[in-house]
């Protein structure tokens, strides 16, 4: 079966793009982890499905797959790619467009500067609704890894988070905190995991460690999740605009406090147009 893509990125966050708007989208799960493979496949972080609105108030429809197969609620640099492939595919002439995904609708914009603006909804502090095992709402939970205590904040952009602080980005030790809390049985859908480094109350360094794709360069909703909770701990300034420097780039984000929907602006990109066949 041959199958036409377009690769696309977003601050090195990098996404296979497939049309099914015409073709109803029927992939196993072998054939997306054959998919997202650098060695074997194309290679992504995650692969990215236009589908048609399933809703009257909606534009489109939009499924995100992992590396490793599964499906996830919400990938905030995979929209901005969602809204430029759209655009580029002749799909929609709108300047902003409505997307239905599994943990709701999000609205999307291309600026005139050619950024994407991603309406990315009203952030979930009810652990339940994280989901995450907890008796209550706290600021902040605590997991003891070893002899070390992380005290983090936890909450959901669409898709799970845990946001920790730390002295450098560059020591901070995501290749054994990050897995070991994204299969944390407290998070009973996994969680992704971000290590940030505040720099000032407008600027802040962010590492990700993202459930099913290992850390990735950039991670939309870990830099909304980040600039919330910092928000939340008085650590940036309330409403005002945050710069957010990953490895693969900077975002910006906002949020005017509980019950407001955050907003993220960065760049997306397409790399190339390609098939490839899969058994």
């Amino acid at each position: 079966m041959r199958l036409s893509f377009t690769k696309m990125q977003g601050l090195g966050n990098d996404f296979v793009v497939i049309n099914a708007t015409q073709t109803a989208f029927e992939f196993s799960r072998s054939q997306l982890r054959h998919l997202a493979d650098r060695h074997f496949g194309v290679g992504c972080d995650q692969i990215l499905c236009v589908e048609p609105a399933r809703s009257a108030d909606t534009d489109f429809y939009y499924r995100i797959f992992n590396a490793d197969g599964g499906e996830v609620e919400q990938c905030g640099n995979g929209a901005r790619c969602f809204v430029r492939f759209v655009h580029d595919q002749g799909l929609s002439q709108k300047k902003s467009i409505r997307v239905g995904t599994l943990s709701g609708v999000i609205e999307l914009a291309l600026e005139q500067n050619g950024q994407v603006t991603v309406n990315m909804g009203v952030p979930e502090f009810e652990p339940a609704n994280i989901p995450l095992v907890a008796p209550q709402r706290a600021l902040t939970y605590d997991f003891v890894m070893g002899d070390t205590c992380l005290t983090v904040s936890c909450l959901s952009m669409g898709n799970p988070h845990v946001v920790q602080r730390v002295e450098d980005v560059r020591t901070a030790s995501v290749a054994t905190q990050g897995p070991w809390l994204e299969s944390h049985p407290r998070f009973p859908k996994r969680v992704n995991v971000g290590f940030m480094q505040v720099k000032s109350r407008h600027h802040i360094e962010l590492r990700v460690y993202e459930r099913g794709a290992g850390e990735t360069l950039a991670c939309g909703t870990g830099a909304c999740a980040a600039v919330v909770a910092g928000i939340q701990r008085q650590w940036l300034d309330l409403g005002s605009p945050v710069r957010v420097s990953t490895r693969g780039g900077e975002l910006v984000i906002s949020w005017a406090g509980e019950g407001a929907s955050v907003k993220m602006t960065g760049p997306a990109q397409k790399v190339y147009e390609g098939y490839i066949e899969l058994s």
